[in-house]
């Protein structure tokens, strides 16, 4: 027995011993394994009890339990000591200068198509136009034959738009709402809207996307002529594009109006002067859309009478609004997500 009792006390010294060099969490852990684990000493003492004489095995039994207490104990003690002295030296570490002003958090901000078209909206609302919206996806009757658009007009080729079947593609431009306003409206009824949205075309090019957006407009109402088309025209320009600016009218054809016009507006880049500037071309002017009076057989489809009621309409592409009020030389860039671009909108 005391060739025993001399055995746990020699352990119990030796693993005080360890305790007391023990600098952190994880080799106090190991130590506890090692002298209190499944396969330490105190249990393997306790497992062979069985080949202790019968009388010796309450005493051993007790001191083996009380070494195992007193080492529980100390490892528990010394595992608080160092946790608080872990969280002592986190806290000197990361502590926070709360005089410091705060960080802003990373937020996103609007695409220069999405501030174009806001912009445009709102120009076109202070003028008292209502903004509405039609399907993505138009039959051919809203998107070309409403709009006095014959069988064989180039823009009903299968090149030129993206048909689902022989009757429904994605439209190649917002003018079916038009349409649509036109026929949901008790005839000869007065109109004022624009119609903003997305519209699809087979073009891919430094001025051309295949996929785009429109903004157009109607008014319809009593004795409306081509003047009152100019002097709105002239005034988004302005509001747009800065009180500075020229406009100009040019004759030209579409088969939704008569007579019809391109608008152009003095190039922002070399104030109408030309002169060597690469984004006018030297002419000091840029096309921005274009216009007409509402052709009569356009009203009549609809249920108007154009001995009544006249009208104009106009339709702008909005990426090129943008990048004439951006400075920017290439559509394509407004696809391409590239942060490096964007970034500059904020």
């Amino acid at each position: 027995m005391k060739s025993m009792k001399e055995k746990l006390e020699a352990l119990k010294a030796q693993a005080l011993e360890e305790l007391a060099a023990v600098t952190s969490l994880d080799a106090l852990k190991d130590l506890r394994v090692k002298y209190l684990g499944k396969k330490g000493p105190m249990t393997e003492i306790l497992r062979g009890m069985g080949k202790l004489p019968a009388e010796e095995r309450p005493k051993i039994g007790q001191i083996v339990n009380e070494i195992k207490a007193e080492l529980e104990g100390k490892i528990n003690e010394a595992t608080a000591m160092l946790e608080k002295k872990a969280l002592a030296d986190k806290l000197a570490n990361e502590q926070v200068d709360i005089t410091l002003p705060g960080r802003k958090p990373k937020t996103g901000h609007l695409h220069p198509v999405t501030l174009t078209m806001r912009e445009i909206k709102k120009i076109f609302m202070r003028m008292g136009f209502d903004v509405c919206d039609g399907p993505e996806i138009e039959d051919v009757y809203h998107n070309f034959t409403a709009l006095n658009l014959p069988p064989d007009h180039p823009a009903l080729d299968m090149q030129d738009s993206f048909y689902i079947t022989e009757n429904y593609l994605l439209r190649t431009q917002t003018s079916g709402v038009q349409a649509r306003t036109l026929e949901s409206k008790e005839p000869n009824t007065p109109i004022r809207m624009i119609c903003p949205g997305t519209v699809y075309r087979c073009d891919y090019d430094a001025t051309h996307s295949p996929m785009f957006h429109q903004v157009e407009g109607l008014v319809v109402d009593k004795n409306i002529s081509l003047a009152d088309l100019k002097g709105t025209l002239e005034l988004f320009c302005k509001q747009m594009f800065g009180e500075d600016v020229k406009v100009r009218l040019r004759p030209s054809y579409f088969p939704f109006t008569e007579p019809s016009v391109e608008v152009d507006v003095s190039c922002p880049i070399c104030h109408a002067k030309g002169g060597g500037c690469h984004v006018c071309k030297d002419s000091g002017w840029l096309e921005i859309l274009g216009a007409g009076v509402v052709h009569p057989n356009v009203l009549r489809m609809s249920g108007y009478d154009p001995e009544k009621m006249t009208g104009f309409a106009f339709g702008l592409g909005v990426e090129r609004i943008a990048m004439l009020k951006y400075g920017i030389d290439d559509l394509r860039l407004f696809f391409e997500n590239d942060q490096r671009f964007i970034s500059q909108f904020k």
